[in-house]
């Protein structure tokens, strides 16, 4: 069930903002009891706000209708990429703000907007508010703020999302088991009038630059250019994924010889059988075509003092 609490420290009526923090208490590194102390400690008294504690998904529904009914003039995050996912799903084409703390094991979006890492300091951004309107993505049909793809790292999310332990450190360790196994599959992808049939090992559909953790597969990704940058990972030698690795790392992923990237606001991709698909890394199935529309311009954000986009 929800858990709630509100401050009153201040009139709601004698400020803008009324914010609601949506506390996932098991996303990736289960802080919430901790973060949820420093709200309380750090987060300005003249400013609104509600916590309320997400245990159980089938009860977002809740969620959604409070944010909606109550005036929440922003929506905070609490936790990891799906967390993420969830809430800026709600709020689409509203005035609602999404912000958010960044509580999971790759935190891409916010690490995108800008915004720290750090609990206490990623508080005083939101306290500050400073707002930008970016892109989302659809991926038939279900919204996606960041990355989405089929292939290699569709098949990693998926294996992590079951694995026992979280974090980088895990991440990495089924990414590298896996190097050795995955096999490139065929595709055909539709996209600016054009049709091509490719061999890939990923296809990774990009919003934002980065998966996670500043893992920057399309570096060059604007997020509010109403394009999406659709980058194909191509057979390479398994040996060398050092030096594909170091480009991704210092973001210049569109250097490597085994990379393709192009720009376009829709695509369609067909696979042979239907399979698994990532969106913001968590893991989902589709059928044999799956088709990406870009939506310009259409979420709210709390950004760092440093975003460009």
């Amino acid at each position: 069930m929800l858990n709630t609490e509100s401050t009153t420290k201040s009139s709601a009526s004698e400020m803008p903002r009324k914010l609601l923090f949506i506390i996932n208490p098991n996303a990736g590194k289960k802080m919430s009891d901790k973060i949820v102390e420093i709200i309380r400690k750090e987060f300005p008294e003249n400013i609104y706000y509600q916590l309320i504690v997400w245990k159980d998904p089938n009860h977002f529904q809740e969620i959604t209708t409070l944010l909606k009914t109550q005036e929440y003039t922003d929506a905070i995050a609490v936790g990891g990429d799906g967390t993420v996912n969830r809430v800026a799903s709600a709020i689409l084409n509203t005035n609602i703000a999404l912000g958010i703390i960044p509580a999971g094991s790759g935190n891409g979006l916010a690490r995108s907007l800008g915004l720290s890492m750090n609990i206490e300091e990623v508080i005083k951004q939101i306290a500050q508010g400073r707002k930008a309107k970016v892109d989302s993505g659809t991926v038939n049909g279900t919204p996606f703020f960041c990355t989405s793809g089929i292939g290699f790292d569709a098949h990693i999310g998926h294996l992590f999302a079951t694995s026992v332990k979280r974090g980088l450190q895990s991440y990495i360790k089924i990414t590298l088991r896996e190097l050795f196994r995955y096999r490139a599959k065929e595709y055909t992808i539709r996209f600016n009038n054009i049709e091509i049939k490719k061999k890939a090992f990923l296809i990774t559909v990009a919003n934002a630059g980065q998966y996670g953790n500043d893992f920057y597969i399309a570096p060059q990704a604007n997020m509010h250019d109403g394009l999406f940058h659709l980058v194909i990972l191509k057979p390479f030698n398994v040996l060398k994924v050092g030096g594909l690795m170091t480009n991704i790392l210092r973001r210049k992923a569109y250097l490597s010889r085994s990379i393709e990237t192009y720009s376009t606001n829709e695509i369609t991709i067909v696979r042979d059988s239907e399979g698994t698909i990532h969106y913001d890394g968590e893991p989902g199935s589709q059928g044999k075509e799956v088709t990406y529309k870009m939506h310009p311009v259409s979420v709210n954000v709390i950004v760092g003092e440093n975003f460009k986009g």
